[in-house]
């Protein structure tokens, strides 16, 4: 709703969620009439309009709506809406949409869901409000349709950290076999980078051109500074996932453990055939020769050569198959 009716606004917010790297942006399609008596109240942190006038006076035409899918299209970027009545799911099956997102108050609209279901459009299910039960059966009223994502979600505004519930995310995925995100509305991305981190396969922020903007969201928004940045942090994440590591190969470390591990080294010149002593050795940088791990293997044998004072001995300067004393 950031984009307070103005449709230029909602156009330049598609291109800026693109350019910041988003793979969609939703909008929400709200039919006064059809969902909210006049007499609803606000939001608790949005007083400044009623409810009722606010949605009549922020909607947009269905050729409103037809201009940002098309621009959407052309910055390829996903089209997302959620609808808030079966009359805004009639109007997004004309219009043509490539998702649609159900917000935590309309879990329990099972009418609403079942007719979702039947478009078997994919479906992003939003969790904030709800309890286990009113989800399972959410869950089950769209089973039927298509492709299916739930997001855990805390209905708070701002969120505190303490309320993220990345362990519901996790029950979730478990609970119902889905991919499982999470619908963020913290204050920072920590929370998003971290849900990614533990296999979130979606994240929803609310976005804004400005937080300084009117509204109900715009100041517990991400900006589009905010949003490049936690879609940076995202891809990162997702490669380090992508990437794992194979603990047991340091053939990419082998310049650097020359350079920062150290070796077995001489304190003071050893003669040739000279037993070696552990006082004459020391484990010093660098690490290119005798490893300094196997210091105990050299004392007791003698020196194959003569070694110089503060040197790192390497496996000719030490005969390895002579008696130890």
């Amino acid at each position: 709703m950031n984009h307070d009716g103005s449709l230029g606004i909602a156009g330049r917010m598609v291109d800026a969620a693109a350019e910041c790297g988003a793979d969609a942006i939703k909008f929400q399609l709200h039919d006064a009439r059809a969902e909210t008596t006049a007499t609803a109240p606000p939001p608790p942190y949005f007083g400044a309009e009623p409810r009722f006038q606010y949605f009549e006076r922020t909607a947009f035409s269905d050729d409103g709506w037809i201009s940002l899918k098309e621009r959407c299209a052309e910055r390829s970027i996903e089209f997302v809406v959620s609808p808030f009545s079966i009359e805004a799911v009639e109007r997004l099956e004309r219009i043509g949409i490539d998702r649609y997102k159900i917000p935590s108050g309309e879990v329990t609209n099972l009418g609403l869901l079942e007719r979702i279901a039947e478009t078997k459009r994919p479906v992003i299910l939003s969790s904030g409000m709800s309890s286990w039960e009113e989800l399972d059966a959410a869950v089950e009223a769209l089973r039927p349709g298509g492709e299916l994502w739930v997001m855990q979600c805390t209905s708070e505004y701002p969120c505190p950290p303490a309320r993220v519930g990345l362990n519901v995310m996790l029950e979730i995925r478990d609970r119902y076999d889905v991919p499982a995100g999470l619908s963020d509305h913290t204050l920072g991305t920590a929370a998003s980078v971290a849900a990614v981190a533990l296999g979130a396969t979606s994240i929803e922020r609310h976005f804004t051109l400005s937080k300084a903007l009117y509204g109900p969201d715009a100041a517990m928004s991400l900006d589009p500074d905010d949003l490049s940045r936690l879609v940076r942090d995202i891809r990162e994440v997702e490669e380090t996932l992508a990437n794992p590591v194979d603990k047991a190969d340091v053939t990419p470390f082998a310049n650097m453990k020359q350079i920062f591990e150290k070796s077995v080294a001489s304190l003071v010149a050893i003669p040739e055939g000279a037993v070696i002593e552990r006082q004459m050795l020391a484990a010093k940088k660098p690490g290119t020769g005798i490893p300094a791990r196997r210091l105990d293997e050299v004392v007791g044998l003698r020196a194959r050569r003569p070694v110089a004072a503060d040197s790192v001995l390497v496996e000719d300067d030490v005969d390895w198959g002579g008696s130890r004393r």
